[in-house]
């Protein structure tokens, strides 16, 4: 028994590894801009060459583009997670059937795998935090009354309680 609830474990923490890797491999986040060199240097008199003050806006607008593409990022990152997420969830509830073990192991790869999401989610806009929670939300309600309600109506004993 306390083997098979490792087993199921070590499943789901390979998949959200398979997942995580997978995206930082296939598409690697943006890279932060290099600090310049140029504002490294010490200013004297607490005053800035010219040449300093247009070095630290260029860097500065670099910066901002950099945090708008890692926005971006998250979000596509939350969005093929989720969908690996769902994946799982989804084939665990075909397999619960005959490979029980395996399938509560891709099932919680699938829950993993969505708090992963969830997690980049809320890395990127506000309002994109709310889609993030929302949709995992209904996933999960899903998931659980496909996996735990439907097959006990079926069973025709009762679901609630």
């Amino acid at each position: 028994m306390v083997l098979k609830i490792v087993y199921t474990i070590f499943i789901g923490i390979l998949l959200v590894l398979f997942v995580g890797i997978g995206i930082e491999t296939f598409y690697p986040q943006p890279q932060y801009p290099e600090y310049p060199i140029a504002l490294d240097k010490p200013i004297y008199n607490d005053t800035e060459t010219a040449e300093q003050i247009q070095t630290r806006v260029e860097f500065q607008e670099k910066e901002k583009e950099y945090q708008q593409e890692t926005k971006v990022y998250n979000r596509n990152v939350f969005i093929i997670a989720l969908l690996f997420a769902l994946v799982f969830l989804a084939v665990s509830l075909f397999l619960s059937d005959r490979l029980l073990v395996i399938a509560d192991g891709l099932l919680l790869g699938g829950v993993f795998t969505l708090a992963y999401a969830v997690g980049r989610g809320f890395m990127a806009d506000d309002k994109f935090r709310f889609v993030a929670v929302s949709v995992s939300l209904v996933i999960a309600l899903v998931t659980g009354y496909l996996k735990f309600v439907r097959p006990l109506e079926k069973d025709g004993t009762p679901a609630a309680g």
